[in-house]
């Protein structure tokens, strides 16, 4: 029922950001094939599906890759789809032989989406690395910290995820729109530095206006002000406030019983650091919940820092359905929301090849064809 419904992406597996584009696309309604490598097969109960809720939505086939009978599935895989996404180090798609020469040759509207940390070019596109480099070449990690202490990685959501799988996604879509509209395909080069670098817009603005500081902690979003920042409660827990624009900050002020006080202006720097101080004394009075019960839902821009288990378990989040359950598993459902056609996750993660028969049959191919492939180990 998703928005993609009709819409074919071939998935050669991979890690973090690739499957993370693939679980998107498939929420969305694509028909998504998982093509996983026959070394890693081995069985399991369909009953029990794997936990890697970032394979959810979509079927597996198992195929040896360095098998040239394995490539040839693959590449008429390649013939009925829309797409495809692959997460190789640039060259090894096309030493395999499913490189988008070879791809587009069998399907010239394929689109065909690379994800790498560097790019397919430049002097590091061949070099290892994980979402802490991509971020801190990208100057998204210098940034994130407070000041006088050292940046905090983001957990992996910049690089890996936002500037990533879902670029990744963006781009693959785009390029079915345009492929639609032409009849050509083309190559979607998805970098994850690249992607940081997007993600920083914002504060490159804030910065070519001279109202952004390079040292980390001294600015409006970055915790330097009192008015947008993290409190430790009476409790041990924490909230967060984002009072910025003034009728927020006045909410704010009376709420935590500074209004009528003589405050320094809300936007001197100098006096950010003992406004600061004056409310975290505040905020240690209360819990957490003691806070949230006098804040949330009113203009303050307030909500309480919840663990995961916690935001499941949010009554904003359960009128939402922002979490569901599949096969026994909470888990983030399909975002963005549609008013007609409404994504849902279609099945939970496959065990790798469990879908090999019943793929292959979709896609036209005979018992015999079958049998002389598993026969050559070309498939699993």
């Amino acid at each position: 029922m998703g928005p993609l419904a009709g819409i074919t992406v071939v998935e050669i597996a991979g890690i973090g950001p690739g499957p993370f584009c693939a679980m998107m696309l498939a929420d969305m309604g694509a028909e998504v094939i998982r093509v996983d490598r026959a070394e890693n097969v081995a069985g399991g109960d369909p009953a029990g599906p794997p936990a890697d809720l970032n394979n959810r939505g979509r079927r597996s086939i198992g195929v040896d890759l360095k098998n040239p009978d394995g490539v040839a599935v693959v590449l008429d895989l390649v013939e009925r789809a829309d797409a495809l996404v692959e997460g190789f180090r640039p060259g090894v798609a096309e030493r395999l032989g499913i490189g988008p020469e070879e791809c587009l040759a069998r399907n010239p509207k394929l689109v065909y989406g690379r994800m790498t940390g560097w790019g397919q070019d430049g002097p590091l596109a061949g070099a290892a690395g994980h979402d802490i480099n991509y971020i801190a070449l990208a100057g998204a990690l210098d940034p994130i910290g407070r000041r006088g202490e050292a940046p905090v990685p983001p957990l992996n959501l910049i690089g890996d995820y936002g500037g990533g799988g879902m670029l990744l996604a963006f781009g693959v879509v785009c390029g079915v729109l345009e492929a639609e509209r032409s009849g050509q395909g083309q190559v979607v080069d998805t970098a994850m530095v690249d992607g940081a670098a997007v993600l920083m817009t914002m504060t490159h603005a804030l910065r070519a206006m001279g109202i952004w500081n390079d040292e980390r902690g001294t600015n409006m979003l970055d915790t330097g002000a009192h008015f947008y920042n993290v409190y430790e409660t009476a409790d041990g827990k924490y909230v967060s406030v984002g009072s910025i624009e003034p009728q927020f900050y006045a909410e704010l002020l009376r709420l935590t019983g500074l209004e009528g006080e003589e405050l320094p202006w809300q936007h001197d720097r100098q006096q950010w650091p003992a406004l600061k101080e004056r409310l975290a004394a505040i905020f240690k009075t209360k819990t957490r919940d003691e806070w949230s019960a006098l804040m949330e839902g009113t203009d303050v821009c307030f909500a309480p820092v919840l663990s995961i288990p916690e935001a499941i378990e949010h009554p904003h989040n359960v009128d939402r359905r922002t979490f569901v359950e599949v096969a026994g598993i909470r888990q983030p459902g399909p975002a963005p929301r549609f008013s007609r056609t409404e994504p849902e996750i279609s099945s939970p993660p496959p065990h790798a090849g469990q879908h090999t028969d019943e793929i292959l049959a979709a896609a036209g191919f005979d018992p015999d064809r079958v049998a002389k492939l598993r026969e050559a180990g070309a498939i699993a």
